[in-house]
């Protein structure tokens, strides 16, 4: 009779910490692809996109006028897979600002046509040389430091 109370209090306390609704994480601005609507190519300026969407994500580092949010949302998977994390929404809305501050350009991309996009396989080559004077004293300078 014992055995059974405990029986049924630990399928008790397995069905109550149960959840049918999966646990999620949301980085970034939510809900990216319906505030992105409301933004007007050519009428919107980018005080209208802060106060929409807010600071932008990332700011670019050699043009100014290119904004980019960033919307991801993971849930866990089951629990056989030990609590790994899926990505199920991975959003990124690229707006182009001109020199007056107006948007001349916005790009949407979600989690199935980003992998569509296509980057540059050239290289800088190095002009230097290792054989160089100035390459061999600094590199003494430096083992005898290290020494």
């Amino acid at each position: 009779m014992f055995h059974s109370k405990i029986i049924y209090f630990i399928i008790f306390l397995l069905l109550t910490s149960c959840n049918v609704k999966k646990a999620s994480n949301i980085h970034g601005i939510t809900s990216l692809k319906n505030k992105s609507k409301n933004i007007i190519i050519s009428k919107s300026n980018k005080n209208d996109v802060k106060s929409l969407l807010g600071p932008p994500s990332v700011k670019s580092n050699f043009d100014e006028n290119l904004w980019i949010y960033l919307e991801t949302k993971k849930t866990n998977q089951s629990i056989y897979k030990l609590g790994m994390q899926k990505i199920v929404r991975n959003n990124v809305l690229v707006v182009y600002l001109n020199d007056l501050g107006i948007v001349s350009k916005k790009e949407f991309y979600d989690i199935n046509n980003l992998n569509k996009i296509k980057f540059s396989k050239k290289t800088t080559e190095n002009i230097y040389e290792k054989d160089t004077y100035l390459y061999n004293l600094l590199s003494s300078l430096r083992e005898k430091m290290n020494a």
